[in-house]
C-alpha cells in the first residue's frame, strides 16, 4: 500500500483573472473558455478563476497596473484604457486609421509587438488578443451630407470618441453608460457613437432609427498574466497554455465578428435602418478627423512609425 507521501505530488496553480465585464459579454465568455481549455490541457494543474463584473475591486483603468503589481495574477485588459501608464496604448483608437477588422487584423501584426513589449515592462505577458466589435454611430435621423450632423448631441463613452464625432460636427457628450437610457428618453442627446453590441444591450430601436457604420475607431482586450507568476508555472504548463491561447485566439476574433453581424440583425429587425455611408461623406469624414490623427502622432511621436508602416501596407 501506498502512504500518502509515496504518492506522486501535483503542485495546482490557482490563477484569479480579474475582469470588470459582466458575466453575459462575449469576452468574459471568451476567457471562460480559456479557463477551461487551459485547465484540460495542463490536466488540471492550472486552474483560471475568472473573476467578472469588478468583482475584485479593480476598476478598468486599473488593471494593468494590478497585474504588474501582483494584486491579481491575470485580467483581462482594455488597452486602450491603459493609456495613463503608456499613451502608445492608444494606438489602436487613432481615429478613421483602421476601416475594417481584417485591417485591424494586419495592423496588430505590427503593433502586436509593441504591446508585448509594453506589457513586459509592466512585468507581465500577454497571452491573447481580441477586438471589441465594429464602431457605429446611431442617430434619429438620416444625414445625406456632412452638415446633417451639425449640433447633434451624440453621446461618446470616453474623451477621444467625444472628441471625434466633435470633430464631425455633432456636439459630443461624455458619459457612462449607466446615464445613456435616461439620457436617450429626455432627449438629453439623440444619437450614440458605440458598438452594435451595445445598441442591443440599450435597445436602441426604442429611441434611434439609423445606423451608420463610421468605423471612427477600434480597441481591443488583451488577457495577460504577472511575469512573476507565469516565471513560476513549469515550461510543458507554459507551451500549453501559450498553444491554447494561439489556437483560441482566432476564433474569438470570430466571436466578436460574429456578434457584431447578430447585432446589427437584430436592430434592423426591430425596425433600424443600416445606411450605407458614401464614398464623399467617408472621405469627408476622415479630413475632418485628419487633424485628429496628427495631434494624436505629434503628442505620441513613437506610435508614427507604426502608422507609416501600417498604411504603406495598406498600398
Amino acid at each position: 500500500m501506498l502512504t500518502a507521501s509515496a504518492l506522486p505530488s501535483y503542485a495546482e496553480t490557482q490563477l484569479n483573472m480579474a475582469d470588470v465585464l459582466p458575466d453575459s459579454n462575449f469576452m468574459v465568455k471568451n476567457a471562460m473558455e480559456f479557463a477551461d481549455a487551459v485547465k484540460a490541457a495542463t490536466n488540471g494543474n492550472v486552474v483560471i478563476s475568472v473573476k467578472a463584473g469588478g468583482s475584485l475591486g479593480f476598476k478598468g483603468p486599473d488593471q494593468l497596473t494590478a497585474v504588474r503589481d501582483g494584486l491579481v495574477q491575470m485580467a483581462d485588459i482594455n488597452i486602450s484604457q491603459q493609456v495613463g501608464v503608456n499613451p502608445l496604448f492608444g494606438v489602436e483608437g487613432i481615429p478613421f486609421l483602421v476601416s475594417s477588422m481584417d485591417e485591424l487584423k494586419k495592423y496588430h501584426g505590427i503593433i502586436r509587438p509593441v504591446f508585448d513589449d509594453l506589457a513586459a515592462k509592466n512585468n507581465q505577458k500577454i497571452l491573447y488578443m481580441v477586438p471589441s466589435p465594429a464602431q457605429y454611430v446611431y442617430l434619429k435621423i438620416l444625414a445625406k451630407n456632412i452638415d446633417d450632423f451639425k449640433g447633434i448631441p451624440v453621446r461618446g463613452a470616453d474623451k477621444n470618441t467625444v472628441d471625434i464625432v466633435s470633430a464631425l460636427g455633432m456636439a459630443g457628450v461624455a458619459m457612462p453608460w449607466g446615464e445613456l437610457i435616461p439620457a436617450l428618453a429626455s432627449g438629453r442627446v439623440d444619437g450614440v457613437a458605440t458598438s452594435a453590441t451595445s445598441g442591443v444591450d440599450g435597445k436602441f430601436w426604442e429611441f434611434l432609427k439609423y445606423i451608420y457604420p463610421t468605423n471612427h475607431t477600434w480597441g481591443s482586450n488583451m488577457v495577460t498574466v504577472n511575469l512573476d507568476t507565469w516565471n513560476a508555472i513549469p515550461a510543458d504548463q507554459q507551451a500549453a497554455i501559450e498553444t491554447v491561447a494561439a489556437d483560441l485566439e482566432p476564433k474569438f476574433w470570430d466571436v466578436s465578428r460574429q456578434g457584431d453581424v447578430d447585432s446589427i440583425k437584430t436592430m434592423t429587425d426591430n425596425g433600424m435602418e443600416l445606411v450605407e455611408i458614401s464614398p464623399e461623406l467617408r472621405a469627408e469624414m476622415k479630413e475632418r478627423a485628419a487633424a485628429l490623427q496628427e495631434a494624436f502622432l505629434e503628442r505620441v511621436p513613437d506610435a508614427k512609425p507604426l502608422v507609416e508602416q501600417f498604411k504603406a501596407s495598406m498600398n
